[in-house]
């Protein structure tokens, strides 16, 4: 399915007031899953309160033991730093890359902002060498903007 194609259900998902927040972020997780072949997992960070880490807040895919990441740990405590998308065609390549599973072979990293301020991340990880193009980042920044709105 096509970014365009996805785009009024994820916003139909982020607009339903009768789902917490979390199911919200969640059914995101999980549509976006399964409907682009090569998002293996899928998963928002939040910084954890006033602590220098993000913690895991909802995911689809397989459950992970990285459900707190250090700033500077990783791909996506190297984003809650830097503020910038980060694509990683090769994992293998990284010397920071925390490995989730034998699996993934790319990832890519958007921050989340609310009010300027870089307070969570969109994790993907795929099973598929090199998948990301420029049109992922600039929906995942566009999921991103959704999410804030919700948030706000």
């Amino acid at each position: 399915m096509s970014f365009q194609k996805l785009k009024p259900e994820v916003k139909a998902i982020l607009e339903n007031e009768n789902l917490s927040v979390d199911h919200r972020l969640s059914q995101v997780c999980e549509v976006l899953k399964e409907n682009i072949p090569y998002y293996d997992w899928v998963g928002f960070y939040f910084k954890n309160g006033d602590k220098e880490e993000l913690k895991l807040r909802s995911f689809a895919g397989e459950p992970t033991d990285h459900t707190i990441i250090p700033f500077g740990k990783g791909i996506c405590g190297q984003v809650a730093v830097s503020n910038e998308n980060f694509v990683v065609p090769d994992v293998k390549a990284q010397t920071n890359y925390i490995a989730c599973s034998i699996n993934v072979k790319a990832e890519i990293v958007v921050p989340l902002f609310l009010n300027g301020e870089n307070i969570g991340q969109i994790d993907i990880d795929s099973h598929t060498p090199d998948p990301f193009s420029k049109e992922d980042e600039e929906f995942l920044q566009w999921v991103n903007e959704k999410v804030a709105e919700v948030l706000s």
